[in-house]
């Protein structure tokens, strides 16, 4: 049961969403808000089939430290360089071990197809919990906050959640914020109400409050992405084993790259167009997240 990818995929499905400094002048709109909501899903899911492939930074922090990645997009699936490790660029014994790595990727074709499983099932993911939001919960207006639509969402009691992804969805409330001028989510910020048991809580429990908050950037005319992510999970497994799913991760200086490249192009590009790392000062999610909950 590998809970923590689930809550990986579903934060990052419940949307494909985020954030934008500003949005366009607009009041509280006539229509319902589940129908809002349904076009915007309709919106973010035909953004998703045509999107285009980007280039970008992902700083991660975790209880060890602080690590910055290069990735490339390509059509199947991400590669990515270490780049600075706690501010630091990395030492040439590290960077040759990066380089090995990527190496390694290209010559084995079993990490080839687990790169491309891995990213098919994600994309699939992402589908379906695009789909579960207009059924799977109610919505209610809050008001206009800049020209962005401010609404709130809590489970609907009628609907049927089946399968992993959808019960721990579906036990979450939160508040979502819409971009009214192109109807896109600029920011989701999700709870989980209640515990969520699997095989009855013999197998296991994630436990109620964990949160998420997703954010997301417009980077083109047409394509959105994902620059900014808290996930505060935690839980037991089978046998009573702990499991918790800590996650601060910012991305940033989107660049676009060729359509569809393949993992070699995007290996080769690693390689042959190396470019700077974002400052410090765009850096450091995580306490002022941490600080609004």
């Amino acid at each position: 049961m590998r809970v923590p990818a689930l809550m990986w995929g579903i934060v990052v499905a419940a949307v494909v969403l985020v954030a934008r400094d500003s949005c366009a002048q607009a009041k509280l709109p006539a229509i319902p808000p589940g129908q809002l909501v349904r076009e915007v899903v309709y919106n973010e899911l035909g953004d998703h089939e045509r999107h285009g492939y980007w280039r970008y930074f992902a700083e991660k922090h975790t209880q060890q430290g602080t690590m910055v990645e290069d990735q490339i997009e390509t059509a199947d699936g991400t590669v990515k360089e270490l780049v600075l490790s706690n501010g630091r660029p990395l030492g040439r014994t590290a960077r040759q071990l990066e380089r090995e790595q990527l190496d390694h990727l290209l010559a084995s074709d079993a990490d080839k197809s687990r790169l491309r499983r891995e990213h098919f099932e994600d994309e699939r993911r992402i589908g379906r919990i695009l789909g579960l939001l207009p059924d799977a919960f109610l919505f209610a207006y809050v008001n206009e906050e800049n020209g962005c639509w401010h609404l709130r969402f809590w489970p609907n009691p009628q609907y049927p959640a089946q399968g992993i992804e959808a019960r721990i969805f579906h036990a979450m409330t939160g508040e979502l914020w819409i971009d009214a001028r192109m109807k896109h989510l600029v920011r989701l910020d999700g709870r989980l109400q209640s515990n969520v048991d699997f095989g009855y809580g013999l197998l296991g429990r994630l436990y109620k409050d964990g949160w998420f908050r997703l954010e997301r950037t417009q980077v083109s005319a047409t394509d959105w992405k994902t620059n900014r992510l808290e996930i505060h999970m935690n839980g037991r497994a089978m046998l009573f084993k702990t499991i918790a799913r800590e996650t601060s991760e910012v991305r940033s200086t989107f660049t676009p790259v060729p359509a569809a490249m393949s993992l070699k192009q995007g290996v080769d590009m690693l390689s042959s167009q190396n470019v700077a790392a974002p400052p410090p000062t765009a850096r450091g999610i995580s306490t002022s997240l941490v600080a609004n909950r």
